[in-house]
């Protein structure tokens, strides 16, 4: 049954993905009736917000768009940072909504950086975890199977918090987006309402990814009421 609910949540993540991927290729064809750049947007969102050391810069890829809080640029992928469509808006005012957030100090993102170390380096031990398992039973005679269980609990643990944490985060970094480019008229009517569908169907990979994480959890919680017989 596990099996069958991960393989599920593989398949609804796939079809997610193709979904956001679509949506963002469909709204990449449809310009803005400004004429604004991603650039153009994230810088102006900035601006409007009092925020002046923040730069505005281009990264490789698609889809790769995000804030950095560490040296303060919010990267924008290439199509995102030249492109003067619909999808490009979202995504340009999406980035400078966590780069907003982190200058009013919101408190969810504060608490989502603070992990980020403690995530890596759970994720990589249980890596490491699993490699041993199959490699052998190495793990299971150097330690005990429940004090390998304990430790697989607290590091998803970590990691499901992690991904719990990040969806009020990127939810709001949505909404600040929404409520600037409305209020600025940086979308039409029709604009706005295809920028709201984009954003929301990026925002679904966050949900199906902590859903996911929950029931990782959740499995390894079984086997302390004897879920390994």
């Amino acid at each position: 049954m596990y099996w069958i609910i991960i393989i599920g949540f593989m398949f609804i993540g796939f079809l997610v993905q193709n979904r956001l991927r679509a949506k963002f290729q469909k709204y990449s064809q449809i310009s803005l009736h400004n004429g604004l750049s991603g650039r153009e947007i994230a810088e102006q969102m900035l601006h409007d917000h009092g925020i002046y050391d923040v730069q505005v810069i281009s990264t490789p890829g698609q889809l790769t768009d995000h804030y950095n809080p560490k040296n303060k640029t919010v990267n924008l992928s290439d199509w995102v940072f030249d492109q003067r469509s619909v999808a490009a808006a979202a995504v340009a005012a999406h980035e400078v909504g966590h780069a907003v957030q982190h200058a009013k100090a919101y408190s969810w993102l504060s608490f989502r950086s603070a992990m980020v170390p403690i995530v890596s380096f759970s994720s990589r031990i249980m890596q490491y975890i699993f490699i041993a398992m199959l490699l052998g039973a190495f793990v299971v005679n150097m330690f005990p199977f429940e004090y390998v269980i304990y430790t697989m609990i607290a590091l998803q643990a970590t990691i499901t918090l992690f991904s719990v944490v990040t969806l009020p985060v990127e939810y709001d970094a949505s909404n600040r987006a929404l409520a600037w480019m409305q209020q600025k008229g940086i979308t039409g009517h029709g604009e706005h309402a295809m920028a709201k569908d984009a954003l929301n169907s990026a925002a679904n990979t966050y949900v199906v990814g902590a859903l996911a994480s929950i029931t990782q959890l959740a499995y390894y919680l079984s086997f302390l009421g004897g879920g390994d017989d």
